[in-house]
């Protein structure tokens, strides 16, 4: 990754990690706004203690953070902004599951690129979102905490799903934060134009039809922090808090 936080130096003394420490915390303040829950303020404080700690101990108990948005919407990004700045494993399901989904797809007579159909939601859209819990639980069973980047749409429209899985976590002592990003429909098609992606097809050739099942106007009530990037502006902002990391610690 270009510009990475974690390739760069780490603070000579308290008085420089402190002033990274402040430029993560104010970054995340004005992508998310004030804390307005417990939850929220859990993880902004577990983020900045995570980049204190991650040349030290470490924090003893793990947490599972799951991101999720509409396709475009810059979770990838947030996520991998969080990873670089926490040190926590990033996991994102396309690049975990792309490969044997398309195959599944094409052995089951279906489109490779086929992110809507029955077929899809049906057969195979369950065994990816297993793939993806299944190799989260792997790194937190050896206390490493887990960032998740996928839409999550039907999982955190659930509060039942959510329920069960913040249950599962405490009983193994894990801390679970659900973090969605929002994004405004132009912004979303922008990027999925530029990323070019052969998944995003149908998406693009029935545009009005899909945004119509999209409610981008307000977050699962299950989220427990909404990051806004609504024209880019929290990815524009990570990126500038990377440059700013980059001044004080070099």
């Amino acid at each position: 990754m270009e510009n990475s936080i974690s390739d760069l130096p780490q603070p000579t003394d308290p008085a420089t990690d402190n002033a990274a420490a402040q430029v993560i915390e104010e970054t995340l303040l004005k992508v998310s706004g004030t804390p307005s829950n417990a939850e929220q303020n859990a993880l902004l404080n577990r983020v900045v203690d995570a980049w204190r700690r991650r040349h030290g101990q470490g924090s003893p108990k793990p947490i599972l953070t799951l991101v999720g948005g509409y396709a475009g919407s810059g979770k990838t990004e947030f996520s991998r902004f969080l990873s670089d700045i926490t040190g926590w494993a990033f996991l994102d399901k396309d690049s975990l599951t792309r490969a044997m989904v398309e195959r599944l797809l094409i052995s089951l007579g279906g489109d490779p690129h086929d992110r809507h159909t029955d077929l899809y939601l049906r057969e195979v859209r369950p065994l990816e979102y297993r793939c993806l819990m299944e190799t989260a639980f792997d790194n937190l069973k050896v206390g490493t905490s887990a960032i998740l980047s996928a839409p999550f749409i039907a999982e955190l429209a659930d509060p039942d799903w959510v329920s069960r899985l913040t249950n599962r976590c405490a009983a193994k002592g894990i801390d679970v934060a659900v973090v969605w990003v929002r994004c405004d429909p132009e912004s979303m098609r922008e990027y999925i134009e530029f990323r070019g992606a052969p998944r995003d097809t149908w998406k693009l050739g029935n545009w009005d039809k899909y945004v119509s099942s999209l409610n981008t106007e307000t977050s699962p009530s299950t989220a427990h922090i909404t990051v806004d990037n609504r024209l880019g502006a929290a990815i524009s902002l990570a990126d500038q808090t990377r440059e700013t990391l980059k001044r004080i610690l070099t």
